[in-house]
């Protein structure tokens, strides 16, 4: 390929998306918080598949730790093939969506909704059919996504959950830092990664490791090399990876870790330790000093901005690295193998 393809171009358009999702939508936020504090949910669910589905697991963890509320992931065969009738009155039923068309995703929300439950979408596509079948339709404003991996769509879902929930947690330190999010995301995407290219271009496989708000960025990771470099990469909790996947580590075995600066970084960096001594060659993701200091491949992140926001600005700086390996792995991202922008899924 001559050109910059089109994964990396739509990549740093994120910030500016961001930006525009920022700005708008104030109202629409704020009535969907008022609605929730007013009838607090016994439960919340997530409707979403591929990155979308990371982004509800990112959701998970927000809720869960900002909010105390149980969240659970939606498998839509329970509905879409078995049809089953959800028991979901007064919950908070969430779609996260690019295209907001996937048959099975408008059944489940459909079902949600005739079951009581309180519905929203994060959609991309306003004018999409799930944007119509929901109580609160929330655009993402990040633009027509061409490259069928997803990138900016997936930045913007995460800072839209980061404000959907600063809103409804009330949660002032976290409504100071979002305005300086799309900044940050710059900074991120122009971070250095390429000393990691070497060592991955012909790695069959590869672990990726996080624990808590950034594991569904470890889970994202892994599904861009998978989808755009034909690279079998799995990602584990640094709780997990201790229980099983340790025994695939030999020497100079590839491990990618994400180190935020939060509750988990201790455990994470502890994780990585083991790791380590077991020969892996560690790559890790972080803007601390004693994380580069273990990794044997270092890969810099911008300064902390807010332990919520910071796992964005990893995901952020990994796109157009993914990309760039990608290629030198001889393969197209914007077209990966076998799969299309939408899948239609029942």
């Amino acid at each position: 390929m001559t050109s910059t393809p089109l994964m990396i171009q739509e990549a740093a358009t994120a910030p500016a998306a961001v930006r525009r999702l920022l700005a708008s939508d104030a109202d629409a936020v704020a009535a969907l918080a008022d609605r929730l504090r007013a009838v607090p949910p016994p439960f919340a669910m997530t409707i979403a598949r591929g990155s979308s589905d990371h982004a509800a697991g990112y959701a998970r963890y927000l809720f869960e730790t900002a909010l105390g509320l149980v969240t659970a992931s939606a498998a839509p065969s329970v509905v879409t093939a078995y049809g089953a009738e959800l028991r979901v009155k007064d919950a908070f039923v969430l779609a996260v969506s690019q295209s907001g068309q996937s048959p099975d995703l408008l059944r489940v929300a459909e079902a949600a909704r005739a079951g009581g439950a309180l519905t929203a979408a994060l959609v991309n596509a306003e004018d999409s059919p799930l944007a119509e079948r929901v109580a609160h339709p929330l655009p993402l404003h990040a633009g027509p996504e061409l490259s069928v991996a997803a990138t900016k769509s997936f930045v913007a879902s995460l800072a839209a959950l980061a404000r959907l929930t600063a809103v409804w947690a009330a949660d002032a330190a976290l409504l100071d830092a979002l305005p300086a999010l799309p900044g940050r995301l710059e900074r991120a995407g122009a971070a250095d990664w390429s000393a990691a290219q070497p060592m991955l271009e012909a790695v069959p496989g590869l672990l990726i490791v996080a624990r808590g708000r950034s594991y569904p960025i470890a889970q994202e990771m892994a599904l861009k090399f998978k989808e755009t470099a034909g690279t079998h990469a799995e990602p584990f909790s640094a709780a997990e990876v201790m229980h099983g996947p340790m025994a695939l580590v030999e020497p100079g075995f590839p491990v990618l870790v994400v180190a935020v600066r939060d509750e988990t970084l201790d455990g994470v960096l502890d994780t990585a330790r083991a790791l380590k001594q077991a020969g892996a060659h560690l790559l890790i993701a972080s803007a601390e000093d004693r994380a580069l200091d273990l990794a044997d491949t270092p890969l810099p992140l911008p300064p902390p901005l807010h332990p919520v926001l910071d796992p964005i600005a990893a995901i952020q700086a990994f796109y157009p690295f993914m990309a760039r390996l990608a290629v030198a792995r001889g393969f197209d991202p914007d077209r990966p193998r076998h799969l299309r922008k939408v899948t239609r899924t029942v």
